[in-house]
């Protein structure tokens, strides 16, 4: 795909994000009683990208933070994602302006380290039925869904998983947290014109429903103030406006802690929550048209 450059506002957390894609899990004590104060923000151009084999870590970093503990291989679903790099981009940094017309075949030969911001992809669960990975998202959508879903979406999960008559993608959007909606705008209009080229190719990416799942926070209600919450990736509120069947399911026990927005000392302490969607796939573009005119409409004021 042909790169588009994104000028956003994003939060200077850029020393947090790398030491999330070298996987670290060392920190003094000082690092962790350091915490973001202020409310500045740094301009940053991003560009979504075709996947590329240097981007397999960074993708599974991702997944990783979506799925969080879940047992499921990453590895594989991040080596799939990469496999089908002619449908999905992955989010990084931009190269600077000479660089601004060059082909992806010659950006690709850039700097394969770059850290990979996000992830927009689409994975067909029919298509790729045979692998672990495929599987054990199933059983952990199946189990979670016996605890904490109605017998009638449960139901609907089994049809459109299982049931042989439908084809159902997993559709990604995920990102590290403080990157604006308006990234979302352009990496899911080119899923969709990526998707369209190929199945005028007679590629499998022809689907009935779209998978999803959405990270948010929740607040308890306390005195007066009623309970909050809080999306990650704030344009998914409109994913789950149109979905047809959801449940969620908690993810305290998994994560140590999940605090608001900007890392701040002075935010609460919140509940981490996972939604799982289906949404039928003639919905999609019109969410993503909703998405691009609320972020025009900011943009504008």
């Amino acid at each position: 795909m042909t790169s588009k450059k994104l000028k956003v506002e994003a939060e200077d957390e850029e020393e947090q994000r790398m030491d999330a894609k070298s996987g670290s899990d060392e920190s003094s004590d000082e690092e962790n009683d350091e915490a973001y104060e202020g409310d500045e923000g740094i301009t940053v151009d991003f560009e979504g990208r075709n996947p590329i084999d240097p981007d397999l870590d960074g993708i599974k970093q991702l997944l990783g933070q979506l799925f969080v503990k879940a047992h499921i291989d990453l590895t594989e679903l991040a080596g799939v994602i990469v496999a089908q790099n002619y449908v999905g981009s992955v989010l990084k940094q931009a190269y600077n302006d000479a660089d601004d017309d060059e082909e992806d075949e010659d950006m690709d030969m850039g700097d394969p380290c770059q850290v990979v911001f996000g992830v927009t992809t689409i994975i067909n669960l029919a298509n790729k039925q045979e692998l672990a990975s495929v599987r054990q998202l199933k059983k952990m959508i199946f189990e979670k869904a016996e605890k904490y879903a109605t017998e009638l979406v449960q139901q609907q999960f089994r049809e459109t998983l299982e049931g042989g008559s439908k084809t159902t993608g997993l559709l990604l959007n995920e990102r590290f947290i403080n990157i604006p909606a308006a990234v979302c705008v352009p990496m899911c209009e080119n899923l969709l014109s990526e998707m369209e080229r190929a199945r005028t190719k007679g590629m499998p990416f022809a689907f009935d429903y779209y998978l999803m799942f959405v990270k948010y926070y929740q607040q308890a209600a306390a005195g007066d103030k009623p309970a909050e919450v809080i999306y990650s990736n704030d344009e998914e509120e409109y994913f789950i406006k149109d979905s047809c069947a959801s449940f969620d399911y908690s993810v305290q026990k998994e994560t140590t802690t999940a605090l608001a927005g900007q890392w701040q000392k002075k935010d609460e302490e919140l509940q981490p929550f996972r939604k799982v969607l289906l949404i039928e796939a003639s919905k999609l573009p019109g969410i993503v048209a909703t998405i691009k005119n609320l972020v025009a409409s900011v943009a504008n004021k």
